[in-house]
């Protein structure tokens, strides 16, 4: 019987390989957000957004995304993640949203700019929502 040995190096190959797509996996797997410095920043694997609170418009809950076509980005069951292009501004529009059929929080910011995001867990998408309509309300207050 003549059997072959695979070569060492298609081994460790493999092992990275499979390393790289579940390390992947569990950079986009949910919304990582922070609130400090007067910036909120959400992230999920390799697209991220940093805003200044005093740059942020608006703030609002949505049932569904409007129609917008993918630069780049993927759909997966019930995520959505990447970026857009909005097609009545000709706008970049980010969009990480953990799950489709919940609300989603539409924050616009720097006059015209969108995001569109949402977790996993319907309460924190809530304290999300609720922490930064303070942070603007105060923010406002703070100008005046």
């Amino acid at each position: 019987m003549n059997k072959k040995k695979r070569h060492w190096l298609w081994n460790v190959l493999i092992v990275l390989t499979l390393i790289v797509c579940l390390l992947a996996f569990v950079a986009h797997y949910k919304n990582w957000d922070n609130i400090e410095d007067g910036q909120f920043k959400i992230f999920s694997g390799i697209y991220h957004q940093r805003i200044s609170i005093a740059d942020m418009d608006s703030i609002l809950f949505v049932e569904k995304l409007p129609e917008m076509e993918r630069s780049s980005g993927f759909s997966w069951m019930a995520k959505e993640k990447g970026i857009f292009k909005d097609s009545i501004r000709n706008t970049k529009v980010y969009v990480f949203v953990d799950d489709l059929r919940q609300q989603k929080i539409k924050l616009v910011h720097h006059d015209t700019l969108q995001l569109y995001f949402n977790m996993q867990d319907s309460l924190e998408t809530q304290k999300i929502y609720a922490i930064l309509q303070s942070k603007m309300q105060d923010n406002l207050e703070m100008s005046k």
